[in-house]
């Protein structure tokens, strides 16, 4: 099953519940959460106390991703918060498989990303461990960037595998995704799409409508 996933990174936070509600009203059923803490990638985002607010305020599954150095020192606080699904990436801890068991401890799905530096097979061990794959296509930290095409490949290899092994694994994309290019991943075989500026900027109802029929016509 398609889908849509749209990052909050990129709202305008003054504006943060109506742009929800639209999300929701235009046909989003889940809610991108990115968590960055200055370490693992540049920047810093938000994190516990905003989750907590979004949680309070819509029933959309929240897609908590993690992008922070050691992500084992914050899964329960997450979780408290109201994550629905917390992924963390492949590159920030020691033990993926520790890592993984502690979040299912708490109740939540668990997700494993990889930044595009990091091959797909990197993730091969772990696909029926985990809920689902995030595939980063654009370094991550910073919002509004350009999809690195060679990262592209990686989308197709992983389903081949989800596949071959008849696994139920969701695959996540996250990167440079617009209207007119979000074809492009679903062919791929994502099935999970997140959307930052593309989908918060201008009319946003509109923008999720749009998404949400795009994918449609892929769904499986």
């Amino acid at each position: 099953m398609n889908h849509f996933s749209p990052s909050i990174l990129s709202a305008d936070f003054m504006q943060l519940q109506t742009t929800i509600d639209a999300l929701k009203k235009g046909g989003a059923d889940y809610l991108h959460i990115d968590v960055m803490d200055g370490v693992f990638v540049p920047s810093i985002s938000f994190g516990m106390p905003v989750l907590s607010c979004v949680r309070h305020n819509t029933d959309l599954f929240l897609d908590v991703h993690l992008m922070i150095d050691n992500p084992q020192r914050y899964i329960e606080e997450f979780v408290k918060c109201g994550a629905d699904l917390i992924t963390f990436h492949y590159e920030a801890v020691e033990d993926v498989t520790a890592t993984i068991e502690q979040i299912r401890k708490q109740g939540v799905k668990a997700g494993l990303s990889i930044c595009p530096e990091t091959p797909a097979k990197a993730v091969l061990p772990y696909l029926s461990q985990v809920d689902m794959i995030l595939v980063m296509t654009v370094h991550p930290g910073f919002g509004g960037q350009t999809c690195i095409p060679e990262c592209m490949d990686k989308i197709s290899e992983i389903r081949q595998w989800i596949d071959e092994k008849h696994l139920t694994t969701d695959l996540e994309v996250d990167g440079g995704i617009k209207l007119d290019n979000v074809d492009q991943f679903l062919t791929r075989g994502a099935n999970v799409i997140v959307a930052g500026s593309a989908a918060v900027k201008g009319n946003v109802e509109e923008n999720a409508r749009r998404f949400c029929e795009m994918m449609k016509q892929y769904s499986k």
